[in-house]
């Protein structure tokens, strides 16, 4: 493959500690990387942060300072076989460095095919991870490893990165390059330097311009569309998915459609988006309106059946129906209420009136004795325990605030007058 045909991206990835933008935390002259080289002693690291900030320029350096042979897997495409295989040629070797991309898509089988040869001392793994590792990567495996978080880009990071590029790339310099206005290459990139120097680079290439001068409206033109409005594999995912749960939760559907605009036009998957809503329906709106969870799961179905662009159609009306109904998580906390109830008492007993009698040994033991069954009763409802005696008589659930609610509250406080006292 010819120089120029390399991603600018892969041309300039630095290849030592002290050519690394930005990190400095991790990378710099007081930052812990060197350190642990200087100390001899590396241990297994995930690294975690957005897309383009040095996950994987880091862990190629890493690998190359401590001298020991390194192999790469994809979790989006390797297999517990893979692992094995490699795991075997560490052991051929003495010791390897088994980097791994995207770890949080490893499942737990998955990783779990790590652990012993990570604790052996036989790999060295370095993970690469958008995703948070307390909730992504197992335990057991987590233990073993030493977490450092990157952070985005910063301007005066993208300065450099922009300078460098232009000083010693010599495909660059062939084009006699002029930056008059960076605002929206910065603003493209979003902090992600991948993004930045290959953005960077299809704009000097499609330019007309001789010498290349670069303006807002020049990248605009040529990048035809806001390239890094939304990635929705990053940390910006979760930041906008975040800004959406939490417009629709406070009533604002101006800002709840906002925040979907951003999604659909960065290529979201529809399915993610209407799953969020039909969990929303129940945990944030429940009982208050409960036809936000029928109009939310018949979304999911129409977002199934149609597809984009048309159904961005049907997610704006559940969003906007969401969004000005009446909110309640009374039935969210009082299944954590429940819970915690589960934790602090164990695994009560089903009290014997409750259980199910099929057999005749069953019916000797007293199974289903004393059962009253409500509907042989006024109004379909016979006073008695339903819960064990560990927890009789607490109440999980408090009606929340509202017309539907309240009409529940009533209902209970008529059938349980004295026992629950709603």
């Amino acid at each position: 493959m010819s120089h120029a045909a390399i991603p600018l991206a892969e041309r300039l990835r630095p290849q030592t500690l002290s050519e690394v933008v930005g990190q400095q935390h991790l990378a710099g002259k007081e930052g812990v990387l060197p350190k642990l080289i200087a100390g001899g002693h590396l241990p297994s690291i995930i690294f975690w942060g957005p897309p383009g900030t040095g996950k994987t320029t880091l862990s190629g350096i890493l690998a190359r300072e401590v001298g020991l042979p390194l192999f790469s897997l994809s979790a989006i495409s390797a297999g517990v076989k893979d692992v094995r295989d490699v795991i075997a040629k560490a052991k051929e070797a003495g010791k390897a460095v088994l980097f791994i991309d995207e770890i949080h898509r490893f499942n737990k089988s998955q990783q779990d095919s790590l652990l012993g040869a990570v604790e052996q001392g036989i790999i060295l793994l370095i993970g690469a991870t958008t995703e948070n590792p307390s909730f992504e990567v197992i335990r057991p495996l987590l233990s073993r490893c030493q977490v450092y978080i990157l952070e985005s880009l910063q301007e005066e990071d993208l300065d450099r990165l922009v300078e460098h590029a232009l000083t010693v790339d010599v495909e660059l310099k062939k084009r006699n390059v002029k930056i008059l206005e960076k605002s929206a290459l910065y603003r493209l990139s979003g902090g992600d330097a991948r993004k930045l120097l290959n953005l960077l680079e299809l704009v000097v290439h499609y330019s007309s311009s001789d010498p290349v001068e670069i303006t807002d409206r020049e990248v605009m033109r040529i990048a035809q569309q806001r390239l890094a409005l939304y990635d929705k594999g990053g940390e910006q995912h979760y930041d906008i998915v975040s800004a959406f749960i939490k417009s629709i939760r406070g009533s604002d559907p101006n800002a709840a459609l906002y925040w979907l605009a951003r999604m659909v036009e960065g290529g979201e998957d529809p399915k993610f988006i209407a799953r969020r809503l039909v969990i929303l329906a129940s945990e944030d709106i429940g009982n208050a309106n409960p036809n936000a969870l029928l109009l939310a799961s018949a979304c999911f179905q129409a977002v199934e059946m149609i597809g984009y662009p048309e159904c961005s159609i049907n997610l704006a009306q559940a969003v906007t129906y969401l969004a000005a109904s009446p909110k309640s998580n009374a039935s969210y906390m009082g299944l954590k209420s429940a819970q915690k109830a589960v934790r602090d008492y164990g695994d009560a007993p089903v009290p014997l009136h409750l259980r199910n009698a099929p057999t005749g040994l069953m019916k000797d033991l007293d199974y289903g004795k004393g059962y009253r069954y409500a509907h042989d009763f006024e109004n379909s409802f016979a006073e008695q325990e339903f819960l064990p005696d560990r927890v009789a008589g607490m109440k999980f659930y408090e009606p929340g605030q509202n017309t539907r609610e309240q009409e529940l509250r009533k209902f209970l406080r008529e059938r349980w007058k004295e026992k629950y006292r709603y």
